[in-house]
């Protein structure tokens, strides 16, 4: 995990990014923890009527009323009908109907990439969610980039003529699919001058706005010179968008799984075009037992399997096979190669 070792960046994060869309109670209180213990800040959260808590590396802490850290109910600040209305509003920035098409997902973007995670009543129409009202819940999930993190796996993604290999990224949750994938996109779309890596132009469909982050269409991470974004896309109609369109030459995107997203990955290959991706599992054999993903692995349309862990902390590169032949080109004991890369 990034360790924001300057409290200066993380104090300007939350004062201009993040405190501004906070009722002042909330905001108040908050301004009384420590800034040190907020060095691995990643969700702030808000239940009516609940202890204000904060998630902290793999931790989460109740939140005082004078800004302590603490597991003790009994001092918590409470968060109050008052605080979550008007902490909506806020969000909203004063209309509901401006953000309703994100209300649908479940979350609303910040300037800044970050996002706020919101439960309440569903409303369908037509069997389909169309919006949330009566709000009991907010989850802000600080948005953090870790520029470089890709720079271990660049080298085993490059074949020899300097293109990039087809490249499904697993792990389990909460272990750095995402970080690294979006590091992948911004070091690929840019060029990489210390590895003789051209700048790609990329194709990103970011269905759930977790990696590009979009506000207003516009990405609050960078992703790179050459990067074109289709936000809140589904996976699947994204990538056709994208073939017809944009011209890719890599195209990337989060957690695939459904039927229709292996057809469009496939046709995205059969089309010559690199895809870059991420699942949930723990290896291959994990991941092996889901028909979908089954067909991709045997039909042999990735070229490079990136397993991600914990061993030496969060993000951890855990192991990269060849889809070819299933051979383990990197293994994480003490960090050494075990084979050539290409």
């Amino acid at each position: 995990m990034e360790k924001v070792t300057n409290n200066k960046k993380i104090e300007k994060v939350l004062e201009l990014e993040i405190y501004p869309f906070l009722y002042f109670p909330l905001r108040q209180v908050l301004q009384k923890v420590p800034m040190d213990s907020l060095n691995f800040l990643e969700e702030i959260r808000m239940r009516l009527l609940k202890p204000l808590m904060l998630g902290i590396g793999s931790k989460d802490f109740i939140v005082a009323q004078d800004g302590r850290l603490t597991s003790r109910c009994e001092d918590a600040y409470i968060v109050s009908k008052e605080d979550m209305d008007k902490t909506f509003q806020l969000i909203c920035q004063g209309s509901v109907y401006a953000v309703e098409d994100e209300l649908k997902n479940g979350f609303i973007t910040l300037p800044g990439g970050h996002r706020v995670g919101i439960a309440g009543k569903v409303v369908l129409e037509s069997a389909t969610v169309k919006t949330i009202k009566s709000v009991s819940a907010f989850n802000i999930r600080i948005a953090r980039e870790v520029m470089g993190a890709a720079n271990k796996v660049l080298p085993y993604i490059i074949d020899k003529r300097f293109g990039i290999y087809n490249t499904l990224i697993l792990s389990p949750p909460k272990a750095g699919k995402t970080t690294l994938l979006r590091d992948l996109i911004r070091q690929l779309s840019s060029g990489v001058e210390r590895l003789n890596i051209r700048g790609f132009k990329v194709g990103l469909v970011d269905e759930r706005s977790e990696i590009a982050c979009c506000h207003n269409g516009v990405p609050q991470n960078d992703v790179g010179l050459r990067t074109d974004v289709l936000d809140a896309c589904p996976k699947a109609q994204g990538i056709m968008m994208l073939l017809r369109s944009m011209s890719p030459e890599i195209i990337a995107t989060d957690e695939i799984g459904r039927i229709e997203d292996v057809k469009a990955i496939e046709e995205a290959v059969n089309a010559g075009v690199s895809v870059i991706t991420t699942v949930h599992g723990t290896d291959l054999e994990d991941i092996k037992k889901r028909p979908t993903i089954h067909k991709l692995i045997n039909g042999g349309f990735f070229k490079r399997y990136v397993i991600l862990g914990f061993s030496s902390g969060v993000g951890s590169l855990e192991m990269v096979i060849d889809g070819e032949n299933f051979r383990t080109i990197y293994e994480n004991r003490i960090g050494r190669v075990v084979s050539n890369a290409v």
